[in-house]
């Protein structure tokens, strides 16, 4: 199923049609929303195509090409709508239609564990349970494909030379990538959704470790009993030292590149 609308030019008091976008959209079930879209999902699709006319001035729909953030941009301009002015608190570092990116200090908050596998020996995480422990500083980046979640090996705002570390949350992938499930998405990529992102973070149930994640920390025991230790002894400060810097979390226990991952990087890659 299509849709078309039409671009017009003024030629000797009338108007002359130049261009047409079409959109396709599914007949099936869909369930979209502003977040979703930019992922990509299968069931939306615009493209862009000029007007060519015969020697009568009859138009055809010449063949198009899928419609640009660019195109948006410059129709957005043109009609003089352009991002709407705003504060940027503190702990933002970037903020763009296409990115958003900030950092939260470490602190001791409530995590919500129902591990999936008991493991023997655990002392606190042994049954669905609420318990407070310490999260070090960490970096977001959310995109319209992803929510990258990375820890950070200080307690200050990140610069673009900042190492990066692996995240010792267990709903996230070694490749950075929060693991969604059926966390529900924000519906924009604004300033105002962060609260909503960091949510999705940190207030979600942690079931087990993702593929690979043991091998992005340090020292014996495990990613799970080391949140387990956390918690039973109330601790304050999570052990940063125990974290590996990001890329060092191939099932190998290797590093994929010699070249540490450092914020600037992570961003300039980010999609």
């Amino acid at each position: 199923m299509s849709e078309h609308s039409t671009q017009f030019e003024a030629a000797g008091g009338g108007l002359v049609l130049r261009g047409a976008i079409l959109l396709y959209r599914s007949e099936g079930p869909r369930n979209f929303s502003s977040y979703g879209a930019h992922r990509g999902d299968a069931g939306a699709f615009a493209s862009m195509h000029a007007v060519e006319h015969d020697d009568e001035g009859r138009p055809t729909i010449a063949a198009g090409v899928p419609l640009s953030r660019a195109h948006l941009r410059q129709w957005t301009e043109a009609l003089g709508r352009t991002v709407r002015p705003e504060l940027l608190p503190e702990n933002i570092l970037v903020a763009h239609p296409d990115m958003l990116v900030w950092w939260v200090p470490e602190q001791v908050r409530p995590a919500y564990f129902n591990l999936s596998t008991r493991l023997a020996g655990l002392q606190v995480l042994t049954e669905r349970t609420v318990v407070p422990v310490p999260y070090p500083a960490h970096l977001f980046i959310a995109t319209g494909s992803r929510l990258g979640v990375y820890a950070l090996p200080v307690n200050e705002r990140p610069t673009a030379d900042t190492r990066v570390l692996h995240s010792p949350i267990l709903n996230v992938f070694v490749n950075g990538s929060l693991c969604w499930g059926n966390i529900p998405t924000p519906r924009a990529l604004a300033i105002s959704s962060i609260p909503e992102f960091e949510r999705a973070v940190f207030d979600s149930w942690s079931t087990h470790p993702n593929p690979g994640q043991e091998f992005t920390i340090s020292g014996k025991g495990g990613l799970v009993r080391l949140w387990d230790g956390l918690a039973a002894r109330r601790a304050k400060r999570f052990p940063i030292k125990r974290l590996k810097p990001f890329g060092a979390g191939a099932r190998q226990g290797r590093r994929s590149s010699t070249e540490p991952v450092t914020v600037g990087r992570i961003i300039g890659g980010a999609k």
